[in-house]
């Protein structure tokens, strides 16, 4: 069965409609990006899947038992406040040290348990962030635009490390974004949403789909660039693993 799905939802916030008719479903071991402009409902969307709001029309039914791991937007650490990251990782909950320091690795920052909060770049934090997700060995890893405030090689090495975590644990990741230039090339399924779903499908057929050309435009200025590594394409030069280029439909 799926993981989550949604069927036919409708939001409200303060009188005005957020979604209307929207319904989607996540199934084992799948990435699936949500992008769309701001205001377009995604962040609402990945509040009702989770359950913290509740649909004024249609339904959410989510595995039972379902763990999911969930890395926020932001979050703000007073910079004056001492918490080492090995800390962070123990609230609300101690963890063992065993587990604080594989998630940190699994995240791909390993190592920092002993380094303050307020040192980290912002690229380590988001990591911190995701270890603290995977700590409970979801079945479902959600992402709310958590790369914003990092550039885009950042947001591509943190979305490559979304891939490993992908294939480490065999989770399903389910990320929304209004970052319309930053696109995992590996989302099974990118999903256009806009109050509703205007387009679903691979990034390669969302890119072009009429839909998806009418609300974004066309060119570089709308269009779904796709992170790919040169070995993708049957080279291995090192610094291409790190530096991935852009190919945005045009």
């Amino acid at each position: 069965m799926s993981l989550i799905s949604a069927k036919n939802i409708d939001f409200s916030h303060g009188g005005q409609r957020v979604l209307q008719g929207v319904s989607l479903s996540l199934e084992p071991g799948e990435i699936v990006t949500i992008v769309g402009p701001n205001g377009s409902g995604k962040s609402t969307m990945l509040r009702l899947l989770i359950g913290a709001l509740k649909p004024q029309k249609g339904s959410v039914t989510r595995k039972p038992g379902l763990r999911v791991g969930y890395v926020p937007q932001k979050l703000y650490i007073d910079p004056t406040l001492p918490i080492t990251v090995e800390r962070f990782l123990n609230l609300p909950h101690r963890v063992a040290a065993k587990d604080a320091a594989a998630a940190l690795e699994t995240a791909g920052v390993p190592g920092v348990g002993q380094r303050q909060m307020s040192q980290l770049s912002g690229g380590q934090f988001q990591r911190v962030l995701l270890a603290r997700a995977i700590l409970g060995k979801p079945d479902v890893l959600m992402l709310d635009e958590a790369t914003q405030g990092l550039d885009q090689p950042g947001s591509a090495s943190f979305y490559r490390q979304i891939e490993s975590v992908r294939r480490d644990l065999g989770c399903a990741v389910l990320m929304v974004s209004h970052e319309l230039h930053v696109v995992m090339s590996a989302s099974d399924r990118v999903i256009c949403l806009n109050g509703h779903v205007c387009c679903e499908g691979t990034p390669e057929v969302v890119s072009v789909a009429p839909a998806y050309r009418e609300l974004f435009g066309t060119g570089t200025g709308g269009a779904l660039a796709l992170y790919r590594h040169e070995h993708d394409h049957g080279h291995d030069h090192d610094h291409d693993h790190h530096h991935p280029k852009h190919e945005a439909a045009e």
